[in-house]
């Protein structure tokens, strides 16, 4: 009966990003390039002049910081689905599959500014000196049915409890370091909710001095052994164009795609590493100071960015370029393999890499949860949502990561399709006019 019901959430999840997402998010994302003339390639060079410019800039007001935002945000996205989850992408979709991860990255830009922008637009004050929005706010003014909002909040308390990344951390620290796995799962939780009963600020501090050491750390890795390889970049670049317009056949241990999978594959995985228009980005944009939606919501271009064509690139760079993709093993373990290749100690390092990134975005993800569970219940909404969480993440514990990461795709999925249908309704109040540096001094 379980068995029945794994493949039947798989063959659903399946469904909805091959048939149904996947072509409205291609249909959405490029209706908002053309609508703002391409404003995530147009005004590339002025919003990360702005990025650096804001890092000096002190803005006033009440709520959270602007950069502590996008660290808190970003936090949420860099992560275990930078490094393990969009590996599988090419473990299940073959090398093409990280050519529709750009794809996606360039509809997400816009999408994500969008989301981001809405949140802000039509965030309401918490009587606290802060604010709070997102789309069940936003959408109050897209649909006519109340109902929709509150079963987008609903999804987004679901969303919020990371269980994948939770599960590959607890599998991942117990294995390496034979440890009992509900052990470490017990003190991760009780870490989390310690956490993130401090709110966003406490959160954008933490991610804002373990992010930057990431990028740094990985990227310099990540270059080193592509430079290694660099006679066979062409020939790796080439069966990525050619593996997504084709698909790719069976290789080793890999069983082999075609074209709707391989783009699948790559869509749904960029959606997950990059939070794309799940409402997640909007819930944490919507407590900062800034008073001005373009400049906040400029940031979140800077977070695909980085995301999907810094992090996720090198991530699936690095297994294509070393022939581990398509070995027999867990997804979890395949940048772990890549890497282990040029560096020692990889079995020490890359739990401890992943612990502390993925801890990050768990508790990004959470403290966005909180958010929609107090809209829900302002009374009973925290406390209902720890015991949720508790056992949420103590059950998928015993279950394989790819069935966490299954069922975090299908909320994604449906998240997706209420939230792209409500900023097309909206697309008339977004602003794409990202202010120059002089205007956002």
């Amino acid at each position: 009966m379980l068995l029945a019901n794994i493949s039947l959430l798989e063959a659903l999840d399946n469904f909805l990003w091959g048939y149904a997402v996947l072509p409205a998010l291609l249909m959405m994302g490029g209706y908002l390039s053309y609508k703002s003339r391409f404003v995530q390639l147009r005004s590339f060079p002025q919003i990360v002049s702005a990025f650096f410019h804001s890092l000096k800039a002190k803005p006033q007001g009440s709520g959270v910081h602007p950069l502590k935002a996008f660290f808190t945000c970003i936090g949420g996205c860099m992560g275990v689905s930078n490094v393990v989850a969009v590996c599988t992408a090419a473990q299940l979709g073959g090398p093409g599959a990280l050519f529709w991860i750009w794809i996606t990255a360039l509809a997400g830009m816009i999408l994500k500014y969008s989301e981001v922008y809405l949140g802000i637009r039509y965030r309401v004050s918490d009587g606290k000196g802060g604010y709070r929005g997102g789309p069940m706010y936003f959408l109050k003014k897209a649909y006519k049915q109340t109902w929709i909002p509150k079963i987008v909040c609903l999804l987004l308390c679901i969303y919020g409890v990371e269980i994948y990344q939770f599960s590959v951390i607890t599998e991942n620290i117990a294995a390496n370091f034979d440890f009992n796995k509900y052990l470490v799962a017990l003190m991760l939780i009780t870490l989390m909710i310690a956490i993130s009963r401090k709110g966003v600020n406490h959160v954008g501090r933490i991610a804002s001095v373990f992010i930057p050491v990431f990028i740094v750390c990985y990227l310099a890795m990540g270059a080193w052994v592509l430079y290694q390889n660099a006679p066979l970049l062409p020939s790796i670049l080439n069966t990525v164009i050619h593996s997504a317009f084709t698909g790719h056949a069976a290789v080793g241990a890999f069983a082999g795609s075609g074209i709707l999978l391989t783009a699948s594959q790559g869509m749904r995985r960029s959606c997950y590493a990059g939070d794309v228009a799940v409402g997640y980005a909007s819930v944490i944009h919507s407590e900062t100071r800034e008073i001005s939606p373009e400049k906040q919501a400029s940031l979140a271009i800077m977070e695909i960015f980085l995301d999907s064509f810094v992090i996720c690139t090198t991530s699936v760079m690095l297994v294509l370029i070393t022939g581990v993709w398509d070995a027999p093993i867990e997804a979890s373990m395949l940048v772990q393999k890549a890497l282990a290749i040029y560096f020692p100690g990889m079995h020490i390092f890359m739990p401890l890499f992943l612990l502390l990134l993925g801890f990050t975005t768990i508790i990004s993800y959470f403290c966005a949860g909180i958010k929609c569970a107090e809209f829900m219940s302002p009374t009973i909404g925290r406390k209902a949502y720890y015991v949720y969480a508790c056992c949420s993440l103590l059950g998928f514990v015993c279950m394989q990561t790819s069935q966490a990461l299954t069922m975090m795709s299908i909320t994604a999925a449906l998240l997706l399709m209420f939230n792209l249908y409500g900023i097309f309704r909206l697309r008339h109040e977004i602003d794409f006019r990202i202010p120059s540096r002089a205007n956002q001094a």
